[in-house]
């Protein structure tokens, strides 16, 4: 059997996926079992609307808390307080666009964490794989369904 594959997170992702995990042992199991409870009062269960809704709703909260519980014991923890002189994981960087002079900022996560509208990319991501171990100065091309990409490293944040 294959190794499972890390889960890379910040301790903050790894809390962020700790505490759902905790809500959907100890709040949602319990809502979740007293819907089907009420549903199985309401007599057959065969024509019961209610009482499959809710044994759907449970299947997919214990797939969850499955999905969930996978993760947290494949969890790499990546630190964010990182090099400064070379990008890696858990980076936060500042870039400039070249063709359209424009600056951004991104933080460099596992894929698990990953939220580009928000400024965090994945390491496996084009831009993410491209920028691993450049430094301030660098020009960086990055390949897109578009083209090459230019970027230059304006700071390691």
């Amino acid at each position: 059997m294959p190794a499972e594959k890390k889960v890379i997170l910040t301790e903050e992702g790894k809390k962020k996926l700790e505490d759902e995990l905790n809500d959907l042992k100890l709040v949602r199991r319990r809502e979740i079992a007293e819907k089907i409870k009420d549903a199985r009062g309401q007599g057959d269960l065969s024509e019961n609307a209610e009482y499959d809704a809710a044994r759907e709703e449970q299947a997919k909260i214990e797939a969850r808390i499955e999905e969930l519980e996978q993760k947290l014991r494949n969890v790499k923890v990546i630190e964010t307080d990182v090099n400064k002189n070379r990008i890696s994981l858990g980076s936060q960087v500042k870039l400039l666009d070249i063709e359209f002079q424009e600056e951004v900022i991104f933080m460099i996560v596992g894929s698990t964490e990953s939220d580009p509208a928000n400024g965090r990319i994945s390491n496996e991501s084009p831009l993410g794989n491209a920028l691993i171990g450049h430094k301030t100065g660098d020009t960086v091309d990055v390949n897109s369904p578009d083209g090459i990409i230019k970027y230059k490293v304006i700071e390691i944040i």
